[in-house]
């Protein structure tokens, strides 16, 4: 069968539909369970009672672990469905359909619509997906990120060096600034880690092409800087409305994640 914009939008409308159809049902039919899930939906609460969607908290006490874009999602979704685990499980059953999209899009982009399409109903059955996409943790969204980050700087790597074979119609800065506003957002999700993944797939990347260089540093620094712009935005508004205690606080948390330890991180 050729493949055609019909096809490709028929079929992004199929895996919707299919990923609906999985994803959504009895989200609000189990109590939430897991630690994080009651935390998290906790956090999300409390925005809406105190009105403050900069500052996370815990017990009505700030919470400086966690960036705030995942309890965004959450919120939004209470205020629309009610505050409940049907809201608090909703924006991953979102992710979900997002990524048998995505994964459907890049395996018409690497072979052909068919793979695309088989290739995101393999990933759809599998059996962690689907738990994540029924669960209220960051996970998903942070691992959506991550994988778009790196998908965006690969395509930077392919155009710049004229891989054959693969149409991309823009430039490969577009493609690189897109990658690191992406590892933004994860970072905005669960904090700097997804850029330290990131950066450990890279390196692991140069070691495989021998230490030879497969871009500039300029390209890195460019990269980081968007990754660090999404990070900024809130970093300005919190410390605008509220005083620099908070930011300062997450930060010496996140270099404790990394430097002790602490929390099971071990």
């Amino acid at each position: 069968m050729p493949f055609t914009s019909s096809v490709k939008t028929k079929n992004i409308l199929l895996l919707t539909g299919l990923g609906a159809l999985f994803f959504l049902p009895g989200l609000g039919g189990v109590r939430l369970f897991d630690w994080d899930e009651i935390n998290f939906a906790e956090i999300s609460r409390e925005m809406i009672v105190l009105g403050d969607y900069l500052r996370v908290h815990v017990n009505f006490k700030p919470f400086w672990e966690k960036p705030p874009l995942y309890f965004w999602m959450q919120a939004g979704a209470m205020h629309v469905f009610g505050i409940g685990e049907f809201a608090a499980r909703l924006p991953n059953a979102i992710n979900g359909i997002l990524t048998l999209i995505v994964l459907y899009l890049i395996g018409c982009r690497l072979h052909n619509s068919r793979f695309g399409f088989f290739w995101a109903l393999a990933y759809m059955g599998s059996v962690l997906p689907f738990l994540y996409a029924k669960s209220g943790i960051i996970d998903p969204w942070f691992n959506f990120f991550i994988f778009l980050g790196l998908y965006g700087f690969i395509l930077f790597y392919w155009k710049k060096d004229g891989m054959s074979g693969l149409r991309l119609a823009q430039g490969p800065w577009f493609y690189l600034l897109a990658g690191g506003l992406a590892i933004g957002l994860g970072i905005l999700t669960k904090g700097p880690v997804a850029f330290l993944i990131a950066a450990l797939t890279m390196g692991v990347y140069w070691v495989i092409k021998r230490f030879r260089w497969y871009a500039m540093p300029w390209h890195f620094l460019a990269y980081t800087l968007a990754a660090a712009a999404v990070m900024l935005v809130w970093y300005g508004l919190e410390t605008w409305k509220n005083g620099p205690w908070f930011i300062t606080e997450f930060n010496k948390y996140q270099y404790r994640l990394f430097s002790t330890p602490d929390a099971g991180h071990r």
